[in-house]
Parts: structure tokens; C-alpha cells; sequence
């Protein structure tokens, strides 16, 4: 038996032979030896949004899918920082739960750290710099939440 094992639980087989288990939070993976091999067509046919992801500025990992909400803690190494940017469709409130940063929004600096919250109303510009390593748990609060209503600002 295989276990491959990315989540925070804890995996438990008992009584099992010749198996791969493989769990992220992408999703997880129970298959015979001999089969695993012919999981990467039916994996490449599941339509799923990225639910982790490490980047070179931090990580992200979605926490919870709402139907009108979208709940996730991002990661941004000191000195990184989030695009300028406005969604029309959305409002979103950070929590900072570790670090410090500074966060501009429609032209107004200020510095945030543990236990700060900051909200966003649609079409608000804002972005966010860590100045140490900061964490947040991210809401995305709206009817219509995409990432085509993510909208760059060019900033000179």
C-alpha cells in the first residue's frame, strides 16, 4: 500500500493490498496498483477549480465553496504583494491572521496586522504588501464570483 497524504487528516487503511491512496486538496485518489495507472484520463476530464496552490508571492488554499461565497487563507512571503486590482460582482473581507502588511484601498494606506479586518465593496481598487510574512483568510461575498471579475489597474 501507497499513501501519498498532502491534507492536514489523518488517512487510516487497514486490510488493504496492492492499493494507491493519494489525497490534496485537489481531491483524492483510491485505486489498485495495477489500475493507477489509468487515472490520468478520467482526472484530466474532472472540470474542478484549482482548490491549492503555491506561487512563487505565497499560496493559496480554498477553504469553502457557498453558493454565494468563496472563503480562502492566502499566504504572502514578506516583501510579495497582491495586483492592484476591483471586482464588480463582489465584495471581499481579509482577516489578517498572522503577520503584517499594508493594504491601499481607492488610494488609502494603511497598515494591518493579527486580528485586523478589512473590507472591500465592489469596484473598491485595492491590493495589499506583506511586509512580513502575512496570512488571511480571505471572503468573497457575491452573486457572481469568477475569476474573470478580477480586474488588473494599471498603476503607474
Amino acid at each position: 500500500v501507497h499513501i501519498i497524504n498532502e491534507l492536514d487528516v489523518p488517512i487510516v487503511a487497514l486490510g488493504l493490498d496492492d492499493v494507491v491512496i493519494s489525497a490534496s486538496p485537489e481531491g483524492i485518489l483510491v485505486s489498485d496498483k495495477e489500475q493507477s495507472s489509468h487515472i490520468k484520463p478520467i482526472v484530466d476530464d474532472i472540470e474542478q477549480e484549482i482548490m491549492f496552490a503555491e506561487k512563487s508571492w505565497g499560496s493559496y488554499q480554498v477553504l469553502d465553496v457557498g453558493e454565494e461565497s468563496l472563503t480562502i487563507k492566502v499566504t504572502l512571503y514578506a516583501g510579495n504583494k497582491m495586483s492592484v486590482h476591483y471586482h464588480q460582482n463582489r465584495d471581499e473581507v481579509w482577516t489578517v491572521i498572522s503577520g503584517r502588511g499594508k493594504c491601499v484601498i481607492d488610494g488609502h494606506e494603511r497598515l494591518i496586522g493579527v486580528g485586523d479586518i478589512v473590507t472591500m465593496q465592489a469596484n473598491q481598487i485595492h491590493s495589499v504588501e506583506a511586509l512580513t510574512d502575512l496570512q488571511m483568510i480571505e471572503v468573497q461575498i457575491g452573486k457572481d464570483i469568477r475569476k474573470e471579475d478580477k480586474i488588473k489597474v494599471d498603476v503607474q
